[in-house]
């Protein structure tokens, strides 16, 4: 273990060791207490009109004075040299200004890669046109400017490639014979206690075998794209984007200039989860432009975003349980393998769910990575947990059904009283309560525990159920400005996204309940690089950055407010933690009539406005206790004996999130989670030619998503029980719908027809053979 490893492992077994009253959630959010007020209530999204009037102006559709149209080239050889570009035909198409390659191409530095420093964005750390260099099937290879995006498509075609090919690992058998350890946010992912082997082998009763996921491109209904321009040398990019200060920071790397040189808006973003970073179309739309000397569109076709995007990979997983004859779990092993980038750093952590959800004897937990080349993964809407919950939720599934347990009393039965890999206290955690509410919802009682002896005609019907886990992050960097104004209102700024999930709402609500204030008194800025914070729309953890950078300034508001209210106010003595908001009012918080409203409070120290900007405090808590999302998933589905066709005709997520903040948009984000879910389960799959690293399906007519006839009816309820450690008493809701679905849809359908399917997408092939119509 290095100096910096050994450092790192005393700070953290410090912080978990170090009293609850010194850490960020020691003490109650006091919105948790508040009983009234908006928190709680469902309120439509701030955003919706201007949504479904077309006023929301998102990055493709920024005008600029002078604007090119962009359009790129992709490279069809996993690895290689470029060697004769022939670009005169393009160059010569009518409204043709600019065709860019690696000979004319502004001198660059790499973007540095996601994760490499704390406003990294990188999707990869490669060079961008900067040499003949091929590193993947895909790659951009030229960039063509005209005055039409028609024109630009067409110049397109008429340039010409030819190449050197070089040896390229592009299928994954090859590679996984120099796998290496998975490292995952600077941690190894691997986990070792006891002997799980030895326990496993001892064990009256087991379960042992091997599921694998296939590869998941990203599919946001908005195409990534990115408006930019420069002024002399400082650049302005319209981005589509859940990280504004990330983009800005690395393109102010890659072009050496400033960071307070690049301005990055984002505004509105039509869905991004995990691929709306810093991929290199941003970067070069702003080299051409830079070249051209006039601004530039870029919008990815559907088939870019597949080239150059990154998606989820694929993984491997040995997924092991033994347990003692009532259902103790002596050993629980998950290992296995995933593909991944050369230039990149992303192996999907697919063993994460496992160090929490359930206690055990023993365990060994371990993610291989086998380098590839091609696109670089990256993150996709709870990443690991997604597929390792598969793996996992099976497992205890099959297990449950060799014990003749019912599948949720197994998993109650493993429920842990701390958390089983680190030993620290579970901050919140209610989830044998959702089992309970959910099942008596969804009608568990009435399952069939006999695998196919539920039939309708030509149907067979199963129900399956799986546990659906999500930590809670709350990542550093957060800081967030607030205005008062002498009119009683007041504005927020901070560096955070809406990506339609509702935050600006939500926010909204939180500032205005924080405050006392009417929501309709209360404004919040966001998607703008110049704005305080350096906040991440990912990981589920931008409710709680926001949250807390917003209670950091609020406090610091009001410390001021009160220092120049002077003697005279009724207040005068008070401190910030002494004082609540309450309808336009400051207010002693145990003495509510001992209160001043903001409009006297300004009048009194002669402002026109007051503002604060502060940072929130590190976020130590989600190493101190143990903090998750949860959920119990129920699924219902039908399989088809004549045809094998697998339908979903029931669904019900019952939830433990701590509080809901808007149950209007945490019930979308649920729903939305699901239906992602219900695609991994049954369709989604990028078709990736092992023999040359070629993406071979990369449409939405070749890449199969969940439309409204695979959709069924999506119940969801939730415990709504605060986490007394986390700001509002909230988790992040975004993430937690998609996991636990795959295993939910695959246990229904084992309990259907009989049939365990451990391979995603659950498709025709796989139901067949079982129902004898094929071999």
């Amino acid at each position: 273990m290095s100096i910096k490893e050994t450092a790192q492992a005393v700070m953290k077994k410090a912080v978990q060791i170090a009293p609850d009253a010194l850490m960020p959630g020691g003490a109650p959010d006091p919105l948790i207490r508040q009983k009234h007020g908006l928190i709680g209530t469902p309120v439509s999204r701030l955003d919706g009109p201007q949504k479904v009037s077309g006023t929301a102006r998102f990055a493709a559709e920024f005008p600029m004075e002078g604007m090119l149209f962009a359009t790129l080239k992709y490279s069809t050889i996993p690895k290689g040299k470029i060697t004769n570009l022939d670009i005169a035909a393009a160059a010569a198409a009518p409204g043709v200004v600019l065709v860019m390659t690696h000979h004319n191409a502004p001198r660059m530095k790499p973007a540095p890669a996601f994760m490499s420093s704390a406003k990294a964005a990188g999707g990869d750390d490669l060079p961008i046109m900067q040499d003949a260099e091929i590193h993947w099937n895909g790659q951009p290879v030229a960039v063509v400017l005209a005055e039409t995006q028609e024109q630009a498509d067409y110049a397109k075609t008429l340039i010409g490639v030819t190449y050197e090919t070089e040896p390229a690992v592009t299928a994954f058998e090859v590679a996984k014979a120099d796998s290496e350890p998975g490292v995952f946010q600077g941690e190894p992912l691997l986990l070792e206690i006891g002997d799980a082997d030895a326990s496993l082998a001892a064990a009256p009763h087991k379960v042992d075998a091997v599921y694998r996921t296939p590869r998941h491109s990203h599919n946001p209904i908005e195409l990534h794209a990115a408006t930019v321009g420069w002024d002399g040398d400082h650049l302005l990019v319209h981005d589509a984007s859940q990280c504004v200060t990330h983009t800005a920071w690395s393109l102010a790397e890659v072009f050496g200039i400033a960071e307070e040189q690049v301005h990055v808006t984002s505004l509105f973003v039509g869905g991004g989860f995990g691929s709306k970073t810093l991929w290199q179309h941003q970067t070069l739309a702003a080299a051409a432009s830079k070249l051209a000397e006039r601004p530039v569109r870029l919008m990815l076709s559907r088939e870019g975003v597949y080239r150059i995007v990154g998606g989820r990979t694929l993984t491997e997983q040995r997924m092991a349980i033994g347990a003692q004859g009532d259902g103790r779990f002596d050993a629980l092993i998950q290992t296995g393998v995933v593909a991944m980038g050369r230039h990149n750093n992303m192996p999907e952590p697919f063993i994460l769910p496992a160090r929490s959800a359930y206690q055990a004897g023993s365990f060994r937990l371990d993610v291989e990575a086998a380098k590839m080349d091609m696109v670089a993964n990256t993150f996709m809407r709870a990443p690991g947990e997604s597929v390792g919950t598969f793996a996992l939720e099976s497992a205890v599934d099959e297990l449950a059904d060799n014990l003749g347990m019912d599948p949720i009393e197994l998993r109650i039965r493993n429920e842990p009283e701390k958390d089983p890999t680190t030993g620290a206290p579970f901050s919140s955690r209610h989830i044998v309560e959702a089992y309970r509410a959910g099942a008596e919802k969804f009608g568990w009682a009435a399952r069939k525990a006999k695998p196919g002896t539920h039939r309708e005609g030509e149907w067979l019907i199963g129900m399956g159920c799986a546990t659906a886990t999500y930590p809670y992050y709350r990542m550093p960097g957060g800081a967030a400005r607030i205005t008062l104004t002498a009119d009683g209102r007041a504005n927020v700024k901070i560096a955070a996204h809406e990506m339609g999930m509702g935050t600006s709402t939500t926010q909204t609500m939180v500032t205005a309940d924080r405050l006392g204030l009417a929501m309709e008194c209360v404004s919040v800025d966001y998607g703008d690089s110049h704005f305080p914070g350096v906040v991440l729309a990912g990981g589920s953890q931008q409710t709680a950055s926001i949250g807390a950078s917003v209670a950091a300034a609020y406090r610091k508001l009001i410390t001021e407010l009160l220092k120049l209210a002077g003697k005279d106010s009724p207040l005068h003595g008070l401190d910030a933690d002494e004082v609540i908001g309450r309808d336009g009012h400051l207010c002693k918080s145990d003495e509510l009539e001992r209160r001043e409203s903001y409009v006297s409070l300004m009048a009194r120290i002669g402002r026109e406005e007051l503002t604060a900007e502060a940072s929130a405090p590190p976020p130590l808590e989600f190493t101190h206790w143990s903090m998750h999302s949860h959920g119990a998933m129920f699924c219902e589905v039908r399989v088809n004996a004549i045809t094998g066709e697998t339908r979903v005709s029931r669904f019900l997520g019952s939830f433990d999130c701590g509080r809901i903040l808007n149950p209007k948009t945490a019930a979308s984000q649920f729903r939305g989670g699901i239906i992602m879910g219900l695609g991994l389960a049954l369709m989604e799959e990028t078709q990736f030619d092992e023999r040359n690293g070629r993406v071979m399906n990369p449409s939405l007519a070749e890449y199969h998503v969940p439309v409204h006839i695979d959709v069924p009816e999506i119940d969801v309820i939730w415990t709504d029980i605060p986490d007394p450690h986390a700001p509002m008493g909230a988790h992040g809701v975004g993430e937690i719908g998609i996991t636990g679905v795959g295993a939910a849809v695959a246990n229904a359908v084992y309990n259907a027809m009989g049939r365990r399917v451990r391979d995603l997408p659950i498709t025709l092939d796989k139901t067949l053979p079982e129902l004898g119509l094929v071999p």
